[in-house]
C-alpha cells in the first residue's frame, strides 16, 4: 500500500504524445453536421475559423498524436502536476478507500485549461492567425486562453459570461493582464450580441450565447480564427496529459484506481483526466473499471438531457453535434459552478455515456460546497466549484466504501483553485446560498427549438 502523500514525475515524463479515445471506440462517432445542408461536414466547412492544424487533430482516428516541442516547452512551467494521496480525508471519513487527485491548480492561470490553450495558440501562431476569439464561463478558459496567446504573440478577444463576469471580477482582470480584451455577454460588440440585449437586457448569459458571439467576431474578421475551451475533439486531445501523468505516477506506486471522478460542464476536464483509463476498459484491460462524470442539477446535461443534434451555441451558427443537450436556448440559472452552464456536452464523452462505459451522477451546489468545506478543511486547497462536483461524489463513494469495509481506489481530478470563487464561499458560509431546481419547464422549452437533423 502507497504511503506517499505526493506523488512526483520528472520533467522528462510530461507525455510527448496525446491520446486519442478514438481509435479505442467500439463504434465511431456520429458524423457532425454542417447547419445549412445537414451533411457531414468537411475540414474546407471549418477552416474559415481553425487552423488546419486542429481540423486535422479534430477529424483524426490516430491512437498517438504527436505534441509539439514548443507545446511541451511551455507545458514544463508547471507540468507534470503531482498526485496527491488525500490522507487527511480518509481518515476524517474513517475510510478504508484510498483517495487520489491530480492537482491542476498549479498552472499559472491556476487550472486545466492551459493544456488546450496552449496548443491551440501554437497552432494558429503556426498559421499566421493574428488573434483568437473565445468564449469562458467561470473564467478558468480565457484566463488559459489570454495565458496562451500572450506567449504566442497573439492577441485575444474574450467573451465572459454575465453570470460569472459580475461575480468574478478578478478573473477579467487576469486574462487583461495577460493583455486578453473582454467583454461582458452577451455585448453590445457582435450583431447576435445586440439583439439578445434587446430582447433580454437583464440576461445572466449562458455559454452558448457567448460562443455566438465568439464565432461571429472570428467569422467576420479575416485575422482571427476562434478557439473552444471543451467540447471538441482536439480540446479533449489535448487534456489527456492529465490522464496520461496519472497513469505513470499509479505506475509509481503500483496502484491503479478502481473508480473515477470528473466534472462535467462541456467534458475537457473529466475526459482529459479519464480518457487514458476508459481506454484500458474498452479494450478489456481494466473491464470492471467505474468512471462517473459529475454536473451540476441545476445543468443537469448527461442524467436528464436528450442525445440528439444539436448547436453548439445558441444563435445556432456552430456545426451540429450528437450529444447529450437540454437545448441550445437554454439559458441555465446563476450557479456559481459557472464552468458547467452549458447546454450540450462533448460528443465523444455522450457517446461513451449513451453506450454505457460511463456513468453519470448531478448534485446541488449547497451539497457540492459542502464538500469543498471538507476538503478545504482537511487537505488544505480551496477548489473551484466546478472541482466541487467530484469531491462530492468521491466523499459520497468513500463513505460507501466504509459501510462495506471495502478497499477501493478512488481517483479525481482536482482541476483548479477556488481563489476567484470567494464569493461563493462567502455566500455558501454565511447561510446564502441557495439550490436551483431542475428548471424542466425552461428546458422543455428549449428542446422544442431543436433542430432537425435525424
Amino acid at each position: 500500500m502507497n504511503a506517499k502523500e505526493k506523488i512526483f514525475l520528472d520533467e522528462e515524463e510530461i507525455p510527448k504524445e496525446w491520446y486519442n479515445i478514438q481509435a479505442d471506440m467500439p463504434s465511431p462517432l456520429d458524423p457532425v453536421l454542417n447547419p445549412a445542408t445537414r451533411e457531414p461536414i468537411t475540414p474546407d466547412d471549418l477552416a474559415a475559423i481553425f487552423p488546419m492544424g486542429l481540423i486535422k487533430q479534430e477529424v483524426s482516428t490516430e491512437r498517438w498524436i504527436p505534441i509539439p516541442e514548443e507545446v511541451r516547452e511551455i507545458y514544463r512551467l508547471w507540468r507534470p502536476t503531482p498526485l496527491y494521496r488525500a490522507k487527511r480525508l480518509e481518515e476524517k471519513l474513517k475510510t478504508p478507500a484510498r483517495i487520489y487527485y491530480k492537482w491542476e491548480g498549479v498552472s499559472p492561470p491556476g487550472s486545466h485549461k492551459p493544456n488546450t490553450a496552449v496548443a491551440q495558440a501554437y497552432y494558429n501562431m503556426k498559421e499566421g492567425v493574428e488573434r483568437i476569439a473565445t468564449e469562458t464561463g467561470a473564467g478558468q478558459w480565457g484566463s488559459a486562453l489570454a495565458f496562451g496567446t500572450m506567449l504566442f504573440g497573439l492577441k485575444s478577444t474574450i467573451y465572459m459570461v454575465a453570470a460569472s463576469y459580475d461575480q468574478k471580477p478578478y478573473r477579467r482582470v487576469m486574462m487583461e493582464t495577460w493583455d486578453g480584451e473582454v467583454f461582458r455577454s452577451p455585448s453590445k460588440n457582435t450583431e447576435y450580441g445586440r439583439q439578445y440585449l434587446e430582447k433580454d437586457p437583464d440576461t445572466t448569459g449562458s455559454l452558448g450565447i457567448s460562443i455566438s458571439e465568439a464565432v461571429e467576431d472570428a467569422a467576420t474578421h479575416d485575422n482571427t480564427n476562434y478557439a473552444l475551451g471543451s467540447v471538441l475533439n482536439h480540446v479533449i486531445l489535448h487534456q489527456t496529459v492529465v490522464g496520461l501523468e496519472a497513469k505513470k505516477a499509479f505506475e509509481q506506486i503500483d496502484e491503479y484506481p478502481d473508480v473515477i471522478f470528473g466534472n462535467v460542464g462541456g467534458g475537457s476536464n473529466f475526459s482529459g483526466a479519464t480518457f487514458p483509463f476508459a481506454g484500458d476498459k474498452l479494450t478489456g484491460k481494466k473491464p470492471d473499471l467505474k468512471i462517473v462524470a459529475c454536473e451540476p442539477m441545476a445543468c443537469p446535461t448527461l442524467t436528464k438531457g436528450l442525445y440528439l443534434y444539436d448547436f453548439g451555441d445558441c444563435a445556432g451558427m456552430t456545426p451540429l453535434l450528437k450529444m447529450f443537450t437540454l437545448g441550445h436556448t437554454f439559458v441555465p440559472p446563476p450557479i456559481h459552478a459557472g464552468g458547467l452552464r452549458y447546454h450540450g456536452d462533448a460528443p465523444l464523452l455522450c457517446k461513451l455515456v449513451k453506450d454505457g462505459w460511463i456513468d453519470a451522477v448531478a448534485y446541488h451546489q449547497t451539497e457540492i460546497f459542502k464538500a469543498a468545506k471538507l476538503f478545504a478543511e482537511t487537505e488544505g486547497h480551496i477548489i473551484a466549484p466546478e472541482s466541487a462536483h467530484e469531491v462530492r461524489a468521491v466523499i459520497d463513494e468513500a463513505l460507501r466504501c466504509k459501510e462495506e469495509g471495502k478497499e477501493e481506489v478512488i481517483y479525481f481530478n482536482n482541476s483548479g483553485h477556488g481563489h476567484f470563487d470567494l464569493g461563493a464561499y462567502d455566500a455558501f458560509l454565511s447561510g446564502k446560498l441557495v439550490d436551483y431546481e431542475y428548471p424542466a419547464e425552461l428546458v422543455k422549452q428549449a428542446l422544442a427549438n431543436l433542430p432537425q437533423a435525424e
